[in-house]
């Protein structure tokens, strides 16, 4: 892979550390509407290693990068969401390891390999009030953008807003996987705190695009 693509990675890993640490508050206020509270703090504190480590994640390829991410997640970051998150990085990272150049394409197979990932952890299927519920609309969403000929800027800003839009979805849903299944009913009426998350760090990525720096490495169809 070029410097480009390492360059946008490390650029994204960054944005969206940086995020999950500034938004801890807020995300364990959405979590303890129905779950426990812990998921900021329990993101936040994975993160911030992220963040600390990453001027020392191998450069050779964007794979490399991730798969160490992905290492630092699942290691420090605690309750449910270390296996589910590092899980998604990792399987995206195996993905971006096949892969040339972070294309379009790629990056559709990298986030459809996560979600594979996720759903085989954590035992959830769409429609049970988790971040999945977000994610594959968003991601398909990414993909009609990229065949539909959009540059970069455009299939980002895409990807956020149907993440966003997917994620107040599912304040319909009843939750059936995690400590917010236990409240049965009373989940119906609040939004998924994964899916609320993922939309927060796709919207701010989105906004921080134009100062990448490696051009359109990603995720444009080439």
């Amino acid at each position: 892979m070029s410097a480009a693509d390492v360059n946008v990675t490390r650029f994204v890993l960054e944005t969206v550390a940086a995020e999950i640490v500034e938004k801890e508050t807020y995300f364990g206020d959405l979590d303890a509407v129905v779950g426990d509270g812990d998921f900021g703090f329990s993101l936040a504190r994975g993160f911030e290693k992220v963040l600390e480590d990453l001027p020392d994640y191998p450069t050779q390829s964007a794979a490399a990068m991730i798969q160490a991410a992905a290492m630092t997640i699942s290691s420090r970051v605690g309750g449910t969401s270390g296996p589910i998150w590092g899980t998604g990085f990792l399987r995206a990272a195996m993905t971006a390891k096949t892969a040339e150049s972070l294309d379009g394409a790629t990056v559709v197979s990298m986030l459809r390999a996560a979600v594979e990932g996720i759903q085989a952890r954590g035992k959830a299927e769409l429609g049970d009030k988790t971040l999945l519920d977000a994610l594959v609309p968003a991601t398909d969403a990414l993909e009609e953008a990229i065949a539909a000929g959009a540059d970069s800027s455009a299939a980002v800003q895409r990807f956020a807003q149907e993440m966003r839009a997917a994620a107040e979805r599912t304040t319909q849903l009843q939750a059936r996987r995690g400590r917010a299944s236990y409240s049965g009913e009373r989940s119906i009426g609040s939004p998924d705190a994964g899916a609320v998350a993922l939309a927060v760090l796709a919207e701010r990525v989105a906004d921080r695009w134009p100062e990448r720096q490696g051009g359109d490495a990603s995720p444009r169809k080439e």
